[in-house]
């Protein structure tokens, strides 16, 4: 079917289907907030070592990865879908930068090349099994993440890699556009953060990308007959999360200065959590990128809250899993509402 992108009645159709979600969407954005807000006075109030400058960059440093992953994961969840693979993609692309850069020896910057390339091609053979073989979400994206994670331990040979003869790797994420601030220098990891944020926002709310992608969450069906080529956008919404996985694999491996194949699983859930506490609605139609990155900041401010109260790692992990579930039971009732 043709893609009439640029007629207006399908415009017209598009933006009455996505028109009723910013009201939900803003409700959840000061819920979330306050839920930050409150867990920073609450955390302050138990420990004097939280609210320090040492440790608030800590928690920025904590979100920039995680806050990556779920910025493209939230733009998947919008149109319905799910990504299981985005932890493992990370992992791969990492793996692929430090084989371009440690191994191959070649420049840090075909190195970040790499991965960004990898990334898009790896979400684009997801978006490609789901939109043109019809295979569930669920099910095209665990195997993803089944061969990336078998590809990063083959490749890596299941050893780390290390970015040795690549010193200046490591500034892209631990280095600081503002050494001036010598108590708070911010992470250059947390500066491409926000800035991702920023531009991601932008396709989301004002383009005709962002457009379609809440559509196609919303009712894909009546997306389609409008003349719309819904299987070519939802590749485009996979293939971009594969790329921003990418951002990601380059600023976990410049943070630990090392490509580790065996890291990744587990950051889906982290990430998709992020974006569901952020508004992101699992049931698709629903969210927005400053909730993500709020959700984001919950996930890492709980964590680094519980161990500086030396809370033990396993009642961390059941406390995160508590959250996630309040979470989605909370979306659950605004859908049925």
């Amino acid at each position: 079917m043709a893609d009439k992108s640029n007629g207006t009645p399908a415009i017209a159709s598009i933006a009455k289907i996505a028109a009723g979600t910013k009201g939900a969407a803003a409700r959840q954005k000061i819920l979330a907030f306050s839920s930050l807000v409150l867990l920073i006075i609450a955390f302050s109030l138990l420990s004097p070592n939280f609210f320090q400058p040492y440790n608030l960059i800590a928690i920025m440093l904590a979100t920039a990865v995680n806050g990556v992953l779920a910025i493209g994961v939230t733009f998947v969840i919008i149109t319905g879908g799910i990504d299981l693979s985005v932890g493992t993609m990370m992992t791969f692309t990492a793996v692929m930068a430090a084989q371009t850069v440690a191994v191959w020896n070649l420049p840090v910057i075909l190195g970040v090349l790499m991965a960004l390339f990898i990334g898009t091609i790896c979400g684009l053979a997801s978006g490609v099994m789901i939109a043109k073989f019809k295979l569930p979400p669920f099910i095209a994206t665990l195997g993803m993440s089944m061969l990336t994670k078998g590809l990063s331990l083959i490749i890596a040979k299941s050893k780390p890699i290390y970015f040795t003869n690549a010193p200046s790797f490591t500034k892209i994420s631990m280095g600081s556009l503002f050494p001036f601030m010598k108590d708070f220098q911010i992470p250059n990891a947390v500066i491409i953060l926000f800035g991702l944020a920023i531009l991601a926002s932008f396709v989301l709310n004002s383009t005709i990308f962002g457009r379609y992608t809440f559509a196609i969450g919303s009712n894909e069906e009546a997306v389609r007959l409008s003349g719309i080529n819904t299987d070519r956008w939802k590749i485009a919404v996979y293939a971009v999360n594969g790329l921003i996985c990418g951002i990601a694999g380059i600023l976990i491996a410049s943070r630990l200065n090392s490509a580790q194949p065996a890291l990744g699983q587990g950051y889906e859930l982290d990430a998709i959590a992020a974006a569901v506490i952020g508004g992101t609605s699992l049931s698709g139609g629903e969210g927005t990128i400053l909730g993500t990155i709020i959700g984001a900041f919950i996930m890492s401010t709980l964590t680094n809250g519980l161990r500086i109260l030396s809370v033990p790692q396993e009642w961390q992990i059941v406390t995160t899993g508590i959250i996630i579930i309040f979470a989605v039971y909370v979306d659950m009732l605004r859908k049925r509402r």
